[in-house]
C-alpha cells in the first residue's frame, strides 16, 4: 500500500509540474515544463548520489579503516540479499546517516562521525537495518526525483515572479487573471512540498518497519531514534534543506510550523510504532 501510494503521489507531483509549466507559459511553457522534468529525473537518476556525497565531503572508509561500521553494513547486506554498498564516514559531530544510489547495485551508506561515537552495535545495526531498507526499495530514486521535482516547481514560480516584476504583469492583463497567477506563484511551491513531504514520509515509515525486522528487534532503533532526536537538536549540522529527507531523522532542527511541513514523521510516533512490535 505505501509503495502503491507513493508511486500515486510521485506521478501526481510530475503532473502538477507540467500543469505548472502550462499555467505560467501556456503550451510552450507546458512543453518545456515536460522536457525540463526528463532532463532533471534523468539527471538525478546518474547523479544526484555522487553530488550529495561530495556536497557533505563523505570519504569511503573501508573494513580495515572502520572494522565494526563495515561488519555491521555486511552483515545485514547479506541478511536483505542485496549487493554490498560503499560505506562513507562524514566528518560530522551531529548523530545521523543516510543512504543514496539509483539502485542496490550502486549504492553507498554514509553515517556521521558523530553517530559512531553515539551508538552502541545493536543501535547502530537499527540504523544501518534502516538505511539498507531505504536501498532495497529504491526510496533513494524515489525521494530524489520528488525533490528535483519540487525544487524545479519553486524555480518556474519564482521566474514567473519576476517576470511578473519586469514586465510580464501587463501581458497578464491581456490575456488572463493576474490574481490568479499570483495565487499560482504563491501556492505552487507549498503545493510541491506538501507532495513531496508525504513521499517521503510513507517512505520513512516503511523503513522503520523493515529496517527493524532486518536488525533483528524494533527496540535497537527505537532506542537509536532516542539518541538522534536528542543529538539533533544539542549539535547543529551544516545541511542542505534540499538534501534534509535523505537522512534517518532531519539534521535542520525545525520548530512550530516548520515540522509540519518536515520530510520526515514526528520521531515519537516512529518510536511508538517500533515498540509495538
Amino acid at each position: 500500500m505505501n509503495g502503491f501510494k507513493t508511486m500515486v503521489l510521485l506521478t501526481l507531483l510530475t503532473l502538477f509540474f507540467i500543469w505548472v509549466g502550462k499555467a505560467l507559459g501556456g503550451n510552450q511553457g507546458m512543453t518545456i515544463a515536460f522536457i525540463f522534468a526528463l532532463g532533471m529525473n534523468a539527471f538525478a537518476y546518474w547523479f544526484s548520489d555522487k553530488v550529495v556525497l561530495a556536497m557533505y565531503h563523505a570519504k569511503e572508509v573501508n573494513e580495515s579503516q572502520a572494522p565494526e561500521l563495515y561488519g555491521i553494513v555486511r552483515r545485514l547486506t547479506q541478511k536483505a540479499g542485496l549487493p554490498m554498498p560503499k560505506v562513507y564516514i562524514i566528518p560530522q559531530e551531529q548523530p545521523n546517516a543516510f543512504a543514496t544510489g539509483r539502485n542496490p547495485k550502486h549504492s553507498a551508506v554514509a553515517v556521521t562521525e558523530g553517530i559512531l561515537r553515539l551508538m552502541s552495535p545493536e543501535e547502530l545495526s537499527g540504523v544501518i537495518g534502516h538505511e539498507l531498507s531505504h536501498v532495497k526499495h529504491r526510496d533513494i530514486l524515489i525521494s530524489s526525483v520528488a525533490a528535483v521535482i519540487a525544487g524545479a516547481i519553486s524555480f518556474l514560480a519564482n521566474m514567473a515572479q519576476w517576470a511578473m516584476i519586469f514586465g510580464g504583469g501587463r501581458r497578464d492583463e491581456r490575456e488572463g487573471n493576474p490574481l490568479g497567477g499570483l495565487l499560482l506563484i504563491i501556492l505552487a511551491p507549498i503545493v510541491a512540498l506538501i507532495i513531496q513531504m508525504a513521499i517521503s514520509r510513507s517512505r520513512e515509515y516503511s523503513a522503520d518497519q523493515s529496517g527493524a525486522e532486518l536488525s533483528g528487534n524494533p527496540r535497537y532503533l527505537a532506542s537509536a531514534l532516542r539518541k538522534l532526536e536528542y543529538g539533533t537538536k544539542r549539535i547543529p549540522m551544516q545541511a542542505n534543506q534540499a538534501t534534509a529527507h535523505m537522512f534517518i531523522v532531519n539534521p535542520l532542527s525545525g520548530k512550530g510550523l516548520l515540522r509540519l511541513f518536515s520530510t520526515h514523521p514526528p520521531i515519537e510516533e516512529r518510536i511508538r510504532k517500533l515498540e509495538e512490535r
